[in-house]
C-alpha cells in the first residue's frame, strides 16, 4: 500500500499537500494527474438550504 506520492513525482507535476489528484489505469500503468481547477468547498458553521446543497452537487459534478 503506497501512503504517499515520492518526492521525485510530486516535485515533477508541482504538487503539494491538498491537492487534488485523478486517478487512472492506462494499460497497465497507474498515472497520476493533478486537477487544475478547484473543487467547491461549503465552509461550516453557514446555514444551508437544500437548493444550496444541490447546486453544489450540480457544480461538483459539471452540471452548473
Amino acid at each position: 500500500m503506497i501512503k504517499s506520492t515520492p518526492t521525485s513525482a510530486r516535485s515533477k507535476i508541482n504538487i503539494k499537500e491538498g491537492d487534488i489528484l485523478e486517478v487512472y489505469l492506462n494499460g497497465d500503468e497507474i498515472v497520476l494527474r493533478k486537477v487544475k481547477t478547484e473543487r467547491p468547498r461549503i465552509r461550516l458553521g453557514n446555514k444551508l438550504s437544500l437548493g444550496d446543497i444541490e447546486e453544489a452537487i450540480e457544480r461538483g459534478e459539471g452540471n452548473s
